[in-house]
């Protein structure tokens, strides 16, 4: 049986871009942009040339790909240059193929595939989240969002039961502390409600307190020595090494958050006043001193290694593309790899861990707890003396005899 001619693709000619090869040129140089070696850079330009040929030979116009189209390239086989039997593509080249597709959709040259719609807040959800501070609008209303299919859409309709059996059911499928917070966006939103008179009055006085011991546990950290260990383990000869070094010690020195490392901007480093400018919860703006060598790092690394990109944010992903870093689990995993690097024990993995030494840290260095806090940017001095339980010497001298020990 003969073959069709979308079933082939023979000699030199299939890597004829024919009227796509200006976008395969811009494609490629887009790659080189990101950060892509050249290797990598010709395999994409060779998927792109070879999808353009075999677009011309089963006569398919470039506005009509799609999915599907994509679909009938990875099943078809055919005798690539230098390939003399028939074969099929592999799925690493159908991969290089859809990035080109892709690539014609971010330019309006074919039709995009519609992103799945997110379900659209109710109306009353979006006016509540417009009375919500900015650091939990997101949250809260995403929280409301996921009761509102239990409790119904009627708030005039509502009661202290029907509030008590969804939060009770909330606890059987997600964590205390999640259900917890879930509470309290519940109650600012029934407080919202009926001060608008859109439900019964002290409604909010329905959601359950769920129990939960605060500060109870022991904060997770390290010694110094360790700390020092972690940061030593990062190869100053790589840009990932020295990108890496330049993070831990502003994680260590100054216990930033990961959010802190990934919304740094080139204005924020005063070079001459040696201080960095930190937006915390609640976007307040604070002002720290920026120690020797976490300075010296982060220069080495503006110097050397990070990329040469019109972008103000500092820290970058080493490996093409090229992209700020983005998620809290990417500063994590910046610490992770120093721990497994280094072979210590630790109780906890992420960057919160380097956070919690540096507060211990300091305490043990005799800073008081005002002054940790100040630098923590905590806003309840609570949440500074939770660090205090772990200097067991202090704790020891103003402990109070237990009637009954021995």
């Amino acid at each position: 049986m003969a073959k069709s001619r979308e079933d082939h693709c023979h000699g030199l000619r299939c890597m004829d871009a024919g009227d796509l090869d200006p976008l395969v040129t811009e494609f490629t140089r887009h790659l080189t942009v990101l950060g892509h070696k050249s290797l990598t850079v010709s395999g994409y330009d060779a998927a792109a040339r070879h999808l353009a040929q075999w677009l011309t030979l089963a006569k398919i116009a470039v506005a009509d790909i799609d999915d599907g189209v994509a679909d009938r390239f990875a099943r078809h086989r055919c005798r690539c240059p230098g390939i003399r039997r028939e074969r099929s593509v592999s799925a690493k080249y159908v991969r290089r193929v859809r990035r080109f597709i892709e690539f014609l959709g971010e330019r309006g040259i074919v039709q995009r595939k519609p992103k799945p719609a997110l379900p659209t807040p109710h109306r009353r959800v979006v006016e509540f989240q417009d009375c919500v501070t900015e650091l939990t609008i997101d949250r809260h209303g995403r929280m409301v969002m996921r009761l509102l299919p239990a409790l119904g859409i009627r708030p005039r309709s509502w009661n202290a039961q029907l509030i008590r059996d969804v939060i009770i059911a909330e606890t059987k499928r997600v964590s205390l502390a999640y259900v917890k917070t879930m509470t309290m966006a519940l109650r600012g939103y029934l407080r919202f409600l009926s001060a608008r008179g859109l439900c019964r009055a002290g409604l909010d006085q329905a959601v359950p307190i769920i129990p939960q011991w605060r500060l109870s546990s022991l904060p997770r950290y390290i010694r110094s020595s360790d700390v020092e260990t972690l940061i030593a383990t990062c190869d100053q000869t790589t840009a990932t090494g020295v990108r890496d070094r330049a993070i831990l010690l502003l994680l260590a020195r100054l216990g930033l958050r990961a959010g802190d490392i990934l919304s740094l901007r080139l204005t924020d480093v005063d070079w001459q006043q040696a201080t960095l400018s930190v937006r915390g919860k609640g976007r307040r703006e604070t002002r720290l001193p920026l120690p020797q060598d976490a300075g010296d790092a982060l220069l080495a690394y503006l110097d050397q290694a990070r990329p040469h990109v019109a972008d103000v944010r500092i820290f970058f992903m080493s490996n093409a593309p090229i992209r700020p870093l983005t998620g809290s689990s990417a500063v994590s995993d910046v610490v992770r790899s120093a721990i497994r690097k280094a072979g210590i024990p630790v109780p906890s993995n992420g960057a919160n861990l380097l956070r919690h030494s540096a507060a211990t840290a300091m305490l043990r260095g005799g800073a008081t707890l005002d002054t940790v806090g100040a630098v923590l940017r905590h806003r309840s001095p609570d949440m500074t003396a939770h660090y205090a339980k772990v200097d067991v010497t202090m704790l020891l001298q103003i402990a109070q005899p237990w009637p009954g020990d021995a």
